[in-house]
């Protein structure tokens, strides 16, 4: 079974204006009100394309609820710690040619509420795959990682980790199982600039003799590299009008699981991970995720080169 772990989960509110000003009553239409948070998002994603998972996170409040009874109404399995704090509330809003995000920082996770979910994750018996995603809620310190990869590595769960935190350098040495860092990341994490398929290959070298064992490197709309410690490969983008890019980052990991996890074809999960990742991102929230098939077809998969350790 996939586990999603969201530390700091949300309801993302999508809404749309126009010729957005300060000081000034803005009048908004197409109001969208989801559960979110990074893990939760893969979770919704891999239940589309027929994948279950278990979501578990700290969850807190009015907010929190509603993410639990939505994702309950999805046929999602939860395993939540409560808190005491509220779950946050995040807003993007379009208002037709800029995209702005107000994101904040989260519930408060006590010391206990933490030694919780550790013993949760310790009492699992049917974990295989552990994919972390998102921010750390306030409370939360960057060795809470640590603790979780350890005890990933005495249960032989596999970890999968989607998180901006500079800790993630370090969390190499625990050899997860596939990262997934944007081209961001890779520079303000690893100091690693991406300018060609070259500096790509070089990159992706690193990081798979730094422990990585695969990673899905993603450009945004430049498109996104991949390799399995053996192999560079590279896809293409879906062109698309950008409505609201939350999400989207999230969907293409989650597509990209539901292949490559099951034994399928490494270059049919690059095109779907790809094709759902253009689709949510011309969506509020995720969407109907109604395009994909037909932007699949569309995406050029290429072996780039090789990982020589």
């Amino acid at each position: 079974m996939i586990y999603t772990l969201t530390m700091n989960p949300a309801i993302d509110f999508n809404i749309t204006g126009k010729n957005i000003k300060k000081n000034f009553v803005n009048r908004t239409w197409d109001p969208v009100y989801t559960p979110n948070g990074k893990g939760v998002n893969v979770s919704l994603v891999l239940k589309h394309f027929n994948r279950d998972s278990v979501v578990m996170g700290f969850f807190g409040g009015f907010s929190g609820k509603y993410i639990i009874d939505e994702l309950k109404k999805s046929n999602i399995l939860v395993s939540p710690v409560w808190v005491d704090d509220i779950t946050r509330i995040n807003i993007f809003l379009n208002d037709g040619a800029d995209e702005y995000k107000f994101v904040n920082k989260g519930a408060f996770v006590s010391q206990n509420k933490q030694k919780k979910l550790l013993q949760n994750l310790q009492n699992l018996t049917d974990c295989e795959y552990l994919s972390i995603s998102g921010s750390l809620p306030l409370g939360i310190e960057e060795n809470f990682y640590d603790k979780i990869a350890n005890i990933c590595s005495q249960k032989n769960i596999k970890l999968i980790l989607d998180i901006s935190s500079p800790k993630l350098k370090d969390l190499l040495k625990y050899k997860p199982f596939l990262i997934k860092p944007n081209d961001d990341e890779i520079k303000t994490i690893f100091n690693y600039d991406i300018t060609s398929d070259e500096t790509a290959i070089i990159v992706l070298n690193k990081l798979v003799q730094a422990g990585a064992q695969n990673i899905l490197l993603t450009l945004g709309e430049k498109g996104a590299y991949f390799t399995d410690g053996t192999t560079v490969y590279f896809s293409s983008t879906q062109k698309i009008k950008l409505l609201s890019s939350a999400c989207a980052g999230d969907s293409a990991l989650a597509a990209f699981l539901s292949e490559f996890l099951y034994g399928k074809n490494i270059e049919n999960a690059l095109k779907k991970s790809a094709a759902t990742g253009a689709n949510v991102a011309e969506s509020n929230a995720i969407g109907t995720l109604d395009k994909v098939a037909i932007y699949s077809k569309n995406i050029n998969v290429i072996k780039k080169g090789l990982i020589t350790i």
